[in-house]
């Protein structure tokens, strides 16, 4: 990979000695540039990692203790270390042991190079070490401290180019480590290869979506413990005395936990951050434009902008390998009066100068982030553009969407509209790269709002349910004439025989009133602990979930009944000339949330012999692949993490006939990657032979994405089942 600067590497050939001057200078210090905070985010809290993120009860006392500590020390320190941020050291060096120091540097320099000189290449001007086992995102940086138990390299070779990639199985711990600041970009990736990055990001986003669900979920436990035990005291003291002007709190000066916080330190100290052994410029490997971030962190997780508030992520003077700064990412959502944002045109401004109410109280300075968006220019490096926007039902009121690859054309000093000095880029879009993530929100947003002004043709019907579902499932088709979707009777959830509700046993139920509680009957079917969380995501796959039925005495609004509810997700049919018909949703679904479920008529072993001699197409339910267990996986997190098995469900011996009736689920595209989930849920019954297919969401999918799930056995010239072209 050679080095994106032709420059000489002066990482190899540090600065000379400081000469020696009689008249003695003040050493002045580096001024504390403000880093350009975004609008809408929470401030970041000196967040220290925890070692067992499920053992989150303390006591409240040592909760309070920690509050004060973190206060302290947030004054003094932000989330990551910043060296550039720091002032200079006021201590130098005498040039004697300058001398010294860079002798024996370069001694040391002599011998490595001597001892490697079979893996050194020269690139341009620059001499750089092969690492035939290198590549450019890996879930850890490999170092010669850490036993690796696997490994396995693929390369992909082109005429000018070769990508490796390596598998790396590593200790549970590493110390944290700096990021690195070696550029390189990433060409000419094969399928095989494109895939394996994506399912390296997909899986690492996994992992941080159910650390984070599972930390909110421990966090309001131990809240819910508290109160009760607050309550319980107050019982005990009947006659309470507050001071006056003081009301009684159930959890008093108890602060909630930031989830992405802490599922980012627990990452960070078991290793899994990607892209840290190497600062890529370009595209990253395994993200997708229109990918869609609820938290900043995630961005520093999977490497595509490293600051956690600062909008500028650069690689330092100090750290680059020619002495200036190189930018590689952005983030674009109006933190700056001044910015000016087109789409495809972006009219940047620069960072500093703002006062804590982000207002302009200065001039900016070439210098930091500034200086080395204006040294991308220069050098014709692209940067990675990442759009802030408000949304309105989702986990946060603001998302992160990746919009691709942009170029800096253009930098200039102006006066601002708070009339101070700013530094403004002008930035366009590279062209050939698929439509940006922004303008596809922007036009899911008309589509749910005012489907017909925003494609007056190609509509088929604006509710081919008729009404059956919650809200309405859309058919388009803009291509050809086919109707086939209209043929179907619309069918909402899974019919099943008549005996499989004789055969339940005693109907026994739980007996809570207002809502489940953690120690209820329907909890302790479900191995003592819901599936869900209180906002109704899925904390981790089961092999089968028990809800709430109709024999128990909860309300509708219980946690433990969420796919009862019903769609909740506006969806549309759409033909397509790569996939036949497909699923995608005009809304953005968060991962871990309910979709719908997958809906058809239930046949016993013989019904389906019967069916299948007549030529109808029919789908097995015991073919649909286990992802259920890869959502929750935190195996990499905890070394005694076993996959759920309990409760457990005998072999599936039924199939379901789609062929007359169906629902929207049964035009799901199939894919070895999928982005939804089969998980079995009881709720009607109590037969483990005949569960509900309920699908789940296993990331975050963006509007108009298309929906797929892994079907196990599909079609292999369309990819997809028969029953859907």
């Amino acid at each position: 990979m050679g080095s994106l600067i032709p420059f000489q590497d002066l990482n190899l050939l540090p600065d000379p000695p400081l000469t020696n001057t009689n008249t003695a200078r003040p050493t002045l210090l580096t001024p504390k540039i403000e880093p350009k905070l975004e609008p809408l985010d929470e401030p970041l809290e000196n967040h220290q990692p925890h070692q067992l993120l499920l053992q989150l009860q303390h006591q409240h006392h040592q909760q309070q203790q920690q509050q004060q500590q973190q206060q302290q020390e947030q004054q003094q320190q932000l989330f990551f270390s910043n060296t550039e941020n720091t002032p200079l050291s006021t201590s130098q060096p005498s040039p004697d042991e300058s001398d010294n120091v860079y002798s024996e540097f370069y001694r040391i320099s002599e011998l490595f190079r001597t001892a490697f000189a079979k893996g050194l290449q020269r690139y341009g001007d620059v001499d750089v070490l092969v690492d035939p086992d290198s590549r450019a995102i890996v879930p850890v940086p490999q170092e010669a401290s850490t036993p690796t138990a696997t490994t396995t390299t693929t390369n992909s070779n082109t005429n000018t180019n070769q990508v490796s990639t390596t598998t790396l199985t590593v200790s549970r711990r590493r110390p944290h480590h700096q990021r690195s600041s070696e550029l390189v970009r990433v060409t000419d990736l094969g399928m095989e290869d494109q895939r394996y990055f994506r399912d390296v990001v997909r899986r690492t986003r996994m992992i941080y979506d159910s650390l984070r669900i599972l930390s909110l979920m421990e966090d309001e436990k131990r809240r819910q413990s508290l109160s009760h035990s607050l309550s319980q005291s107050q019982n005990s003291n009947p006659n309470p005395s507050p001071t006056p002007g003081e009301e009684l709190s159930p959890i008093p000066s108890l602060r909630r936990v930031r989830g992405d916080l802490r599922a980012a330190s627990v990452m960070r100290d078991r290793g899994l951050w990607l892209n840290r052994d190497k600062r890529i410029v370009g595209s990253i490997p395994g993200v997708y434009i229109g990918d869609l971030f609820f938290f900043r962190m995630e961005l520093c997780v999977v490497g595509l902008h490293g600051q956690a508030q600062a909008g500028i992520d650069y690689v330092p003077a100090s750290q680059s390998s020619n002495g200036e700064p190189i930018a590689t990412s952005i983030i674009v959502s109006g933190g700056y009066e001044d910015d000016e944002d087109a789409g495809d045109v972006i009219v940047y401004t620069g960072q500093g100068g703002q006062d804590k109410y982000s207002r302009q109280c200065m001039h900016q300075k070439l210098e930091s982030g500034n200086l080395a968006l204006e040294r991308s220019m220069h050098y014709g490096i692209e940067v990675r553009v990442i759009r802030g926007m408000k949304y309105e039902g989702g986990v946060t009121s603001k998302v992160y969407v990746y919009d691709g690859l942009y170029r800096i054309h253009d930098c200039w000093f102006d006066v601002g509209k708070s009339g101070f000095g700013v530094y403004k880029y002008k930035l366009l879009r590279i062209e050939g790269q698929t439509e940006m993530g922004s303008a596809m929100l922007r036009f899911a947003e008309s589509l749910r709002t005012r489907p017909l002004e925003a494609r007056p043709a190609g509509y088929l019907s604006l509710d081919f349910s008729m009404k059956k579902e919650n809200v309405p499932v859309l058919l388009f088709n803009d291509i050809d004439s086919d109707q086939e979707p209209m043929y179907y009777d619309y069918l909402v959830r899974t019919v099943f025989p008549p005996y499989a509700f004789h055969q339940t046993g005693s109907g026994t139920g739980c007996d809570c009133v207002s809502g489940c509680a953690d120690d209820c009957f329907c909890a302790m079917k479900n191995g003592g602990e819901f599936a869900y969380d209180y906002s109704g995501n899925l904390l981790r796959g089961k092999p089968i979930v028990f809800e709430c039925g109709p024999f128990c005495s909860c309300p509708p609004t219980c946690r433990n009944r969420v796919t009862q509810r019903g769609l909740r997700n506006r969806l549309e049919v759409f033909r397509s000339r790569e996939t036949g018909w497909g699923v995608r949703s005009l809304d953005l679904i968060q991962a871990g949330a309910f979709i719908c479920e997958y809906a058809g008529v239930v046949l016993t072993r013989d019904q389906a012999q019967i069916l299948s001699m007549n030529g109808d197409t029919l789908v097995y339910p015991n073919r649909f692949s286990s992802r259920w267990a890869e959502w929750g996986d935190l195996s990499q997190i905890f070394t005694d993490y076993v996959r759920p098995s309990y409760p457990s469900i005998p072999p599936l011996d039924f199939a379901m006939d789609v062929s007359r009736m169906r629902n929207v689920a049964c035009y799901m595209s199939h894919s070895t990657t999928p982005n939804v989930l089969v998980q079995f849920v009881l709720y009607d019954h109590n037969n483990l032979m005949f569960p509900h297919l309920m699908l789940f969401a296993m990331e975050n999918i963006p509007p108009m994405r298309e929906l797929s799930i892994d079907y196990g056995v599909a079609d292999e010239w369309s990819g997809k089942l028969s029953i859907c072209n």
